[in-house]
């Protein structure tokens, strides 16, 4: 199978800041570069408006992957870079591309009314149907946004990456979901800290005598099992610093808290075929609309 990092552009701000991180983390893994591009039929009064018709329509679905590839040549000495024109509905073509990647990569828009991320459609049915990992890159995603300040406090390329920042659930703890975010950790040459958290007890909004001491053994206790489940991984990978973070309260929010710093926030999503359908998971849907990194969606049994 040809191994690639896959990305899907539609010429939008947050599709071309996916395109730039797509290349870094392609030159990361070594593996050529594929820009996907999906033409949808024109709309009507598109196809028929005197100046923009179906031939400048197709001409300009045609040139921007083209310019784009070779704008990504130039800014990456070396990145091997390939286009691909798909036709049919933007879902379903990118769902079928993800099939022969390594990692599909897309763009998602910047902050919504509330405060939070905007996660369009067709980013959430992707995530929710992809067996590959994805990641979501926000627009104006600079390759400086996930390294540390330098000593004059300002954004640089050169400094160490951030975080890699792993949400994980210790009573499933997959291993494909901590393969990939040990894998892009060592790829970074950084820290790799697992947020797992856990919720508080019954009794904790009121005051019993020895809660204190359950309290603590609770702590201990899921502590020792993130540790367990984080062995074997730290000896696979004994170049990455590992920072174990368990904490109680909302899993939603212990990890969004946990990537606030993060180069990248790394999250599962667990692959259900009942009658149910698809499902992404609320803490993965409150990562992907609150995290500003970019998030790894990987999904998993």
């Amino acid at each position: 199978m040809f191994r690639t990092v896959t990305v899907g552009l539609d010429g939008s701000p947050e599709s071309r800041a996916a395109a730039e991180w797509a290349a870094r983390e392609a030159q990361l893994r070594a593996l050529p570069l594929k820009i996907v591009h999906v033409a949808e039929p024109a709309p009507v009064p598109v196809a028929q408006a005197p100046l923009v018709g179906p031939e400048t329509h197709q001409h300009w679905t045609r040139q921007m992957p083209r310019e784009s590839a070779e704008g990504l040549r130039l800014r990456h000495p070396g990145l091997e870079v390939h286009t691909e024109q798909l036709t049919g509905t933007v879902a379903e073509a990118l769902c079928e591309a993800a099939e022969f990647a390594d990692l599909l990569v897309l763009g998602s828009r910047g902050f919504g009314a509330i405060g939070g991320f905007v996660v369009g459609s067709v980013s959430l049915s992707v995530v929710a149907r992809v067996e590959r990992p994805v990641v979501l890159v926000r627009g104006g995603e600079q390759a400086a946004d996930e390294h540390r300040m330098d000593p004059a406090g300002v954004p640089s390329a050169a400094t160490p990456f951030r975080p890699v920042v792993l949400g994980l659930d210790v009573g499933h703890p997959d291993h494909t979901l901590l393969e990939f975010a040990f894998d892009a950790a060592a790829r970074r040459r950084s820290p790799l800290r697992v947020v797992h958290a856990w919720p508080e007890t019954a009794t904790s909004h009121y005051r019993f005598p020895g809660d204190a001491e359950l309290q603590d053994d609770l702590e201990r206790s899921h502590r020792t099992a993130l540790a367990e489940a984080l062995r074997p991984w730290r000896q696979k990978f004994p170049g990455v610093d590992v920072i174990e973070a368990s904490r109680c309260g909302s899993a939603a929010q212990v990890v969004v808290n946990g990537a606030r710093d993060a180069s990248l926030a790394v999250v599962g999503r667990r692959i259900r075929t009942g009658s149910l359908g698809t499902h992404i998971g609320h803490v993965t849907h409150a990562v992907l609309h609150h995290v500003g990194a970019p998030v790894a969606v990987v999904a998993h049994g």
